[in-house]
């Protein structure tokens, strides 16, 4: 059963162009697309989900999705939408990259299955490695223009005054290999859509080109607009980079928080992106949180459904709880089931001090951990009226002056959280 893949996309504010006839093409019955990965890292991050949305919506349509690992592009470097070359890794590393972004994308996308469209990972490099470089000025270069190639966008912009790197011959043959691809996939797979950001037009239409010349057929492109946040700032950018789809990369708790954290603006609009509520959820999620935006109800449940996606509904129960320990009511079970990543994360910038495992042997008091040892509060006099006015607590729990701090208080069998008050934290370090 094929369903309207392009209305549903629409809908979701993720149509940014199309060529003409896409969606009467697709009405046809089943049909093959794909999207191209980059893979110069071993993991997606949440600049490549809007592609990937894509080629989920586009299997639940009833279509056949292909996954393109850019293998010999990710050689070269695409110009599209950057200023500068990017570095250029060897086969065992792209091969490694291949073997952990299949993973992150099985979890969108079916590969597995009996059904007839089942997910394909390919790889453009196992097609590409065995070509020369007289073959391809023969047999691809040749039947596009230099006039052609100059004309697009990405190519110009590299070639204006203004820009002082240039471009590289190797990264101006990009999308003659981006062309070849879809050329490729069409001839050897009945792929008849190529699908990506919309600074990709121009490398995407270049392979209907060599198509319609080469290979007497037809293709079609369909873009989405490029994510942008209403402030301004860069879509899936923090302070420490990227926000990544491996858990090692950024902790599940950190990805929670990204997502909760978004504007309204930006969460009405990427409510309907990444998660794949029907539009009558979305509606009602929409319109229940005008009423109380304070209560941030688009937030939470856009950070739930792609938080479970993305880790797993585990991982979210675990944010949860994470976020609970700064901005709610938690207990020192919570602290002491989180693990190392995710504690550090959450306590990001609270002072440290570091003490030696043997200061543990026989119990360190509490004067000793407030002040002579670490700092933390300015004399041993302040931390005896603060335990007396009981604001101390040591991993969330009230103590006194007696208490005695021992391994069986370590988080991770290396962190004490001390905190004064609601706000005040300090972490001792054991070395």
């Amino acid at each position: 059963m094929i369903s309207n893949f392009v209305s549903e996309l629409k809908w979701r504010g993720m149509v940014h162009d199309a060529m003409p006839g896409t969606e009467e093409h697709l009405l046809t019955g089943m049909q093959s697309a794909y999207v191209g990965i980059d893979p110069t890292a071993n993991s997606l991050h949440i600049g490549h989900l809007v592609s990937v949305m894509m080629l989920r919506h586009f299997q639940l349509a009833g279509h056949k999705p292909y996954a393109l690992i850019g293998g010999a592009t990710g050689m070269i470097g695409d110009p599209s939408g950057k200023s500068a070359e990017r570095n250029l890794l060897d086969e065992t590393t792209l091969r490694l990259n291949q073997e952990s972004i299949k993973e992150q994308l099985s979890r969108f996308l079916d590969f597995d299955s009996q059904a007839e469209n089942s997910a394909v990972l390919v790889n453009n490099y196992d097609w590409m490695k065995d070509f020369t470089f007289l073959d391809f000025i023969r047999d691809v270069g040749k039947h596009i223009t230099v006039n052609y190639m100059m004309a697009k966008e990405s190519v110009r912009k590299r070639l204006s005054p203004d820009e002082k790197e240039g471009m590289s011959f190797t990264e101006f043959t990009y999308q003659l290999v981006q062309g070849y691809d879809f050329l490729y996939l069409f001839q050897n797979y009945n792929c008849t859509l190529q699908m990506g950001g919309s600074d990709q037009w121009g490398n995407i239409t270049t392979g209907t080109e060599l198509i319609r010349r080469i290979g007497g057929g037809k293709g079609y492109a369909l873009t989405c607009p490029l994510i942008t946040k209403a402030d301004g700032t860069k879509f899936g950018k923090t302070e420490g980079g990227n926000i990544w789809l491996d858990a090692h990369r950024t902790s599940p708790y950190k990805f929670y928080q990204y997502w909760l954290n978004t504007s309204d603006e930006d969460a009405e609009k990427y409510i309907k992106i990444f998660t794949f509520l029907s539009k009558d959820e979305i509606d009602n999620l929409i319109i229940e949180h005008s009423r109380t935006p304070h209560f941030r109800i688009l937030q939470k449940r856009l950070a739930e459904e792609i938080s479970i996606l993305v880790h797993s509904r585990e991982e979210f129960e675990k944010a949860l709880i994470a976020s609970s320990i700064l901005f709610g009511n938690s207990t020192s079970a919570d602290l002491m089931g989180l693990d190392e990543n995710t504690f550090l994360d959450i306590f990001e910038g609270v002072p440290k001090a570091e003490i030696l495992r043997s200061e543990l042997d026989n119990g360190l008091d509490m004067i000793a951990a407030l002040a002579a040892k670490t700092g933390f509060l300015g004399s041993n006099g302040e931390a005896r009226r603060e335990l007396k006015q009981n604001s101390i607590s040591v991993n969330k729990e009230k103590v006194k002056e007696d208490y005695l701090i021992s391994e069986a208080d370590l988080i991770n069998d290396k962190y004490v959280l001390l905190q004064r008050g609601k706000k005040n934290y300090f972490i001792l370090v054991l070395k």
